[in-house]
């Protein structure tokens, strides 16, 4: 059977030194200003359907919303959303949690002036939490429009408690 030798790092033979590999990883291909673009601007908003179905549901039927009006509140609720979860974030990380709770986005609106908003949340969420094991089981049973018409229900009645 033949004797294993061991392996020896190559020297150069002029100075004696131990000539390490070089074992570089490759470079990532560097995203395009055009690709940053298109990434911004498909998941930095709310979906256009949905604010449009919220917007429909607090106008009369007949009614008729402009694109811009939908793309401006897309924008802006969009930008609220983010407003309020970076500030929960910001706490969370300074806590070293790594899971962002309603708590955390109550106390973050509270925060940053949004009492009155925050006030009216707080009682959703609890109202949440208390029919949460019923609610999830009724849900699954439940046709989608009957859902999306509860939402937009629910919705309605948050921006009248809060006006």
């Amino acid at each position: 059977m033949a004797e294993l030798q061991p392996i020896m790092p190559s020297t150069d033979p002029a100075s004696g030194t131990v000539l390490v590999p070089n074992h570089e990883t490759p470079e990532p291909v560097p995203i395009t200003d055009q690709e940053v673009g298109e990434y911004r601007e498909q998941d930095r908003f709310l979906p256009i359907a949905n604010v449009s179905r919220i917007m429909k549901g607090s106008v009369p039927p007949t009614a008729k919303i402009a694109k811009d009006a939908k793309e401006c509140v897309q924008e802006c609720v969009s930008e609220f959303i983010s407003f309020i979860t970076s500030e929960a974030a910001e706490k969370c990380q300074l806590e070293k949690r790594k899971t962002i709770g309603g708590e955390d986005i109550l106390n973050a609106m509270s925060a940053l002036g949004f009492d009155n908003y925050a006030e009216t949340l707080k009682i959703h969420l609890a109202k949440l939490r208390q029919n949460g094991t019923s609610a999830a089981v009724a849900a699954t049973q439940q046709d989608q429009p009957l859902q999306e018409q509860q939402l937009e229900d629910e919705y309605a009645a948050f921006e009248q408690s809060t006006i």
